[in-house]
């Protein structure tokens, strides 16, 4: 009878082995630890996660602040993303769809008041306005092949990314100018160069006068990236992995020309004018070997994927 016991329970372990290694790694709970078909991911900078869970064990008495959730590249700010097609093969995509618009306003003493106002009449004014708009799209992406039937992953292939960004000021003032109201003291500068050196708007580099600009529109930059990566990540829980990985990519950038438009006033006699330049365009290609896709400052890190 024992033996037929011990029989029974070295039947029932083998089957249960078989069937956690047919279908996969499981903690001891059933859940599956490595990601299977149409699992979802998402990546983040690991290194908050990290020291959050270094310092719990340190014996640190200090306060010991939650993790915040970090980009994988802070320079690019895309999101990074994951589906899984079966247990060896991934899909990666990589997004960023920035639109911002700014409008802030300013109250200015009306230039066309002669009489000092008294108590109780009101100081006349009017309004400068500044509006700042800006985009910066980013799509990528990329196909991902892995290895490996532990918890240690390793993987490797290749993605795309293309990014566009443009940035526009635009200022309107209350008080015209005329041969009588000059730039100095009827414009709000905004913390900014809505005022400047005015000294291209005439032929003579020496004769400087006040200038405002009415337009500033940077050149828009259109990029595209190729690379092919390598790397590895550790399941640390189900379905959570701490990896990195090393790519080589091409490069290539185009900024074209902005515009930027001053006016002010000058000449004899004094009267108003405007002028138009259009700045410098530049261009960039690069070769060259990376960390987690990044190309700025902190994107040595390791990163922490999420399968769902």
């Amino acid at each position: 009878m024992k033996k037929f016991i011990v029989l029974i329970t070295l039947s029932l372990s083998s089957f249960v082995a078989f069937t956690q290694e047919s279908s996969g790694l499981t903690s001891k709970k059933g859940e599956a630890i490595l990601p299977e078909a149409k699992d979802w991911a998402i990546s983040f900078d690991a290194v908050p996660f990290l020291n959050y869970m270094g310092n719990l064990f340190s014996g640190s008495t200090g306060s010991n602040a939650s993790p915040g959730a970090n980009w994988v590249d802070p320079s690019t700010m895309t999101i990074t993303g994951k589906l899984f097609k079966d247990e060896k093969t991934a899909y990666r995509a990589i997004v960023r769809l920035g639109f911002t618009s700014n409008h802030r306003t300013a109250l200015i003493t009306d230039a066309t008041q002669t009489i000092t106002p008294t108590y109780p009449n009101p100081v006349l004014k009017k309004e400068d306005t500044w509006k700042c708009t800006s985009s910066y799209v980013g799509l990528g992406g990329g196909i991902e092949k892995r290895r490996g039937k532990t918890r240690l992953q390793g993987f490797y292939g290749g993605e795309a990314l293309l990014w566009i960004s443009g940035r526009k000021n635009t200022f309107d003032y209350g008080n015209a100018l005329s041969e009588t109201v000059g730039v100095s003291g009827n414009t709000t500068n905004f913390g900014t160069s809505a005022t400047s050196s005015g000294s291209n708007l005439t032929l003579d580099p020496s004769y400087v006068i006040p200038a405002r600009i009415t337009v500033d529109k940077v050149g828009t930059t259109i990029g595209l990236g190729v690379r092919g990566f390598i790397g590895a990540e550790y399941f640390l829980f189900p379905k959570i992995a701490i990896g990195a990985e090393y790519g080589w990519g091409i490069g290539i950038s185009s900024t074209g020309k902005g515009t930027q438009k001053l006016e002010s006033v000058g000449g004899s006699p004094a009267a108003p004018g405007e002028i138009e330049y259009r700045t410098n365009k530049s261009s960039a290609f690069g070769a060259d070997t990376d960390i987690n896709g990044g190309t700025g400052s902190g994107t040595t890190q390791l990163k922490i994927t999420f399968h769902f």
